[in-house]
């Protein structure tokens, strides 16, 4: 957790050369440093043009200081931002000025964890800034600002009043036994459960497609040697990612990249050909290949259709340990040289890597799987700990839904507490110190 007391300060532009960096400082000593350095304390929100100096009065640059007084800041606390040449020795000499005034460097966060913790903003706001940095696409970016504008929280925060009335509807009734029965009969917790658990599974098909945006999928392209799997690869990347030659095997490691489809980010994995080898290195490949199936969001499964539909029987038997629980689509490729056969899955998705032919079908049939709306003007950024907070949510309103059956008044109340705690997890209302830990060491440094 953060130590209050102490006044950060960080460069909050990329590193290298700009025209403008940024040192920003947070504490109660920010005002007493950015004043010492720039000799004036500018008006609240106003920028005035200063020179730089350092510890012994020489001038560093001339740029623009400005001030905001807690609590109308950021961080909540009084906050100094320095605009200097973007010269990286520039910006280290005003770093090293500041540091020996009294400031510390702040670590990766710690801006956006204060904020946090002095009530400017909730942990699923905190995440968004992150996610709209980190956006890879518009579509993410307008998804990363919805949240961070609050209406991911605001519909967390809904759900959680709704719950917290019910319990305390069960509560009371229990602390009148002689009514209970009737209290558990009546139908009404019955259909308040009901709504609740409507509602909640409603947020969460929605913050999954927010997931898809901000976090993205792991594609892993697998098959038979020579199948087209690196060609796919470079399709899709549009460039030549992967080395493709006639040769059976010539994929020995695990090739990676990222890409965007209509807004949806991909880790595209390219895998070694799965067959037997009695090569150690593509045996090793091979290994490596099945590994990144197992942990895959989604598998592209290669066929070769001049293996498959012109008469030639080829043994395939492999790739029957695809694993079940993974979605996977039937990419049958090679289809400008071979008639596709009509007998295949309902999932089979026909191609040309070569000519391009198919891959819009493709790309379609990659969104679907997923389960990806078209219509994500609504859609607010979300992360994989908010579906699993929310799978929690449901799991425990379900076993309140059981309790209820059996007219376990006590019951239903604990597991609509617990439920209360999942949900209050996105928003920060029931977070443990390592959760937030883990969360803010991920932002930003100067964020």
């Amino acid at each position: 957790m953060s130590q209050s007391t102490d006044t950060i300060a960080a460069i909050a532009t990329p590193p290298g050369r700009g025209g403008v960096g940024i040192i920003r400082l947070s504490g109660s000593k920010a005002a007493a440093i950015g004043e010492s350095i720039t000799g004036m304390l500018p008006k609240p929100r106003y920028a005035a043009l200063v020179d730089f100096k350092s510890i012994k009065g020489q001038v560093i640059d001339h740029g623009l200081v400005l001030y905001f007084p807690a609590p109308r800041s950021f961080t909540g606390e009084d906050v100094i931002e320095l605009q200097a040449h973007g010269g990286p020795v520039v910006l280290d000499l005003i770093m090293t000025s500041v540091l020996g005034l009294g400031a510390r460097m702040a670590r990766p966060g710690e801006f956006s964890e204060r904020a946090y913790l002095n009530d400017k903003l909730d942990l699923a706001q905190a995440e968004a800034i992150a996610d709209l940095i980190d956006s890879s696409s518009e579509t993410a970016a307008r998804a990363a600002l919805r949240s961070l504008d609050g209406e991911f929280s605001n519909t967390v925060n809904q759900l959680l009043e709704k719950m917290i009335h019910l319990r305390m509807y069960v509560e009371s009734a229990i602390d009148f036994p002689e009514e209970e029965i009737d209290f558990l009969s009546d139908g009404k917790v019955a259909q308040q459960l009901n709504t609740i658990y409507d509602a909640t599974l409603t947020v969460f098909h929605s913050a999954r497609q927010g997931s898809i945006l901000s976090e993205g999928i792991t594609l892993v392209i697998a098959g038979k040697p020579n199948a087209g799997k690196s060609s796919l690869m470079n399709r899709l990347a549009q460039r030549e990612a992967a080395i493709v030659t006639d040769i059976p095997g010539t994929t020995r490691d695990v090739l990676r990249e990222a890409i965007s489809i209509d807004g949806i980010p991909l880790h595209l994995v390219d895998t070694a050909g799965l067959r037997e080898s009695d090569d150690p290195i593509e045996q090793q490949g091979i290994d490596r290949a099945w590994k990144e199936i197992e942990h895959a969001d989604m598998i592209l499964h290669i066929i070769d259709c001049t293996q498959t539909f012109n008469g030639i029987n080829q043994d395939d038997s492999s790739l029957t340990l695809l694993p079940e629980t993974i979605p996977c689509i039937d990419v049958y490729n090679k289809i400008d040289i071979a008639t596709p056969s009509q007998e295949t899955q309902d999932n089979a998705v026909f191609v040309s890597v070569k000519t391009g032919q198919g891959l819009d079908q493709l790309n379609k049939a990659i969104k679907q799987t997923i389960g990806f709306d078209e219509n994500n003007e609504g859609i607010f950024s979300a992360r994989r700990r908010h579906l699993d907070a929310l799978k929690r949510t449901l799991f425990h309103i379900q076993c309140s839904q059981t309790h209820l059956s059996s007219k376990a008044g006590e019951l239903v109340a604990e597991e609509l507490k617990i439920a209360q705690a999942c949900l209050g997890e996105i928003t920060g209302k029931f977070s443990s110190d390592d959760l937030l830990g883990k969360i803010f060491s991920s932002f930003c440094i100067g964020k």
